[in-house]
């Protein structure tokens, strides 16, 4: 496992707090066009995913990338993560990620 560069677990709200950092997150996705998606967070907030998608979306999809915006992430790594995915869970760990066990997380 490369550690050299980690990437946060972010929600919509977590976002702005890692501008220009590797970030990582679950979107659900809301509609697909050349070169983007349109996803909502974990948190019910609406970002933008630019990059290249791959052909064929599922759901719920996860991005690595650079946090471009409060609202916009420059994906390198799209993961598709099927079509029943538990984002309340998710959202879980990404405060807890940024909280308490901050420190469990590279």
């Amino acid at each position: 496992m490369d550690t050299s560069s980690p990437a946060a677990f972010v929600n919509g709200d977590l976002l702005r707090r890692y501008i220009g950092q590797k970030v990582r997150a679950v979107v659900q996705v809301i509609r697909s066009d050349i070169g983007s998606v349109v996803g909502k967070t974990t948190d019910d907030q609406q970002i933008v995913v630019k990059g290249s998608p791959p052909p064929s979306l599922t759901t719920y999809l996860e991005v690595i990338g650079i946090a471009e915006s409060d609202n916009t992430i420059r994906a390198d790594v799209w993961t598709n993560f099927g079509d029943n995915f538990d984002a309340g869970n998710y959202n879980e760990l990404c405060k807890l990620a940024n909280g308490e066990f901050r420190h469990m997380f590279i």
